[in-house]
């Protein structure tokens, strides 16, 4: 217990860390606004909108946490704007709530998909979920069906060591819905609780991917159809907008159940885990600060707006 307190903490703190960027581009601002005004008015609002914007949060969640924020005001007939702080921070975290139904995927015999162009850290998003799966009581098999991608299935064969689990190979280049059928048999007879498969993410060529997952999707249904289907879509949270491009394009290419939030390392914009969430109504399920096979965690609303805010964890 008190080991997992200490991960928990160093997680925490690396958070914290790697928050840096947006930190310092919200809050910074926010000190301003609100001891810079002495009453609350359109200018005061204005102020706050525009640097929830510049911190990435996105117009539609911005829009949305506005209006929360007023209407809180409003029902509790505040005058102060520095009263205001505390209320925007609840604001902000309510918009990021994760169910505990979204880890559904955990609790059943599943097959779990992950996606994401080339360079966002996909494939070790799929090693290290495998290591957090597998800390947490699971029977985990890899399935590298990345067949295009050179030197994908070696990446992902070195997670596989490193967590301790299985993985089903194939030829570089042989069909990926051959590589996950194989993976299916295999997870099947191992008595397997989770599937993880690491899929091709070429964005460029939508109408390929479209087919290659569609096939893929098709083999599961067939194959496996009392398993749970979850896809996970593996985002850089250094990208800021661009990522939320991303995770629109996979959505209109295969059925999106949640984001992998990677690379919060200090460049990220940490403010598109807000925009997504609100803009898709995709949640995003884990986010990853560094390299190391524990660096990616659960998605914690509490932990990340502590982190954003700088706020001491209790």
């Amino acid at each position: 217990m008190a080991e997992q307190q200490e991960k928990k903490k160093g997680f925490f703190s690396r958070l914290v860390s790697g928050l840096s960027k947006t930190r310092d581009n919200i809050v910074a601002g926010f000190d301003n606004i609100f001891t810079g005004y002495a009453s609350i008015d359109d200018d005061f609002y204005d102020e706050i909108e525009e640097t929830l914007i510049m911190g990435d949060i996105g117009i539609t969640a911005t829009e949305s946490i506005m209006q929360d924020l007023k209407q809180k005001v409003r029902d509790q007939r505040i005058r102060d704007p520095q009263k205001c702080k505390q209320l925007l921070i609840d604001s902000i975290r309510d918009e990021m709530k994760v169910c505990d139904t979204d880890y559904e995927f955990e609790r059943r015999k599943s097959v779990v998909l992950v996606v994401g162009v080339n360079g966002v850290g996909k494939t070790t998003s799929v090693g290290k979920l495998a290591g957090l799966l597998k800390d947490e009581g699971k029977k985990v098999m890899l399935a590298a069906a990345d067949t295009f991608r050179a030197a994908a299935a070696e990446q992902l064969q070195e997670w596989a060591d490193r967590a301790g689990v299985d993985i089903i190979r194939g030829q570089e280049g042989s069909d990926p819905g051959s590589v996950v059928y194989d993976a299916i048999t295999a997870a099947k007879a191992r008595n397997v609780d989770v599937l993880l498969c690491d899929t091709a993410g070429r964005l460029h060529n939508k109408k390929n991917l479209m087919n290659e997952l569609s096939k893929i999707n098709r083999i599961i249904d067939r194959e496996y159809p009392e398993a749970y289907k979850e896809t996970l879509v593996v985002l850089d949270g250094t990208t800021g907008q661009n990522a939320l491009s991303q995770a629109k394009e996979f959505r209109e290419v295969t059925d999106v159940t949640g984001i992998i939030l990677t690379k919060l390392d200090g460049t990220a914009k940490g403010g598109i885990a807000v925009a997504i969430h609100s803009q898709l109504g995709i949640p995003v399920k884990y986010i990853g600060v560094g390299e190391q096979i524990d660096d990616l965690q659960k998605f914690n609303a509490d932990d990340f707006i502590n982190a954003l805010f700088d706020v001491s964890e209790s």
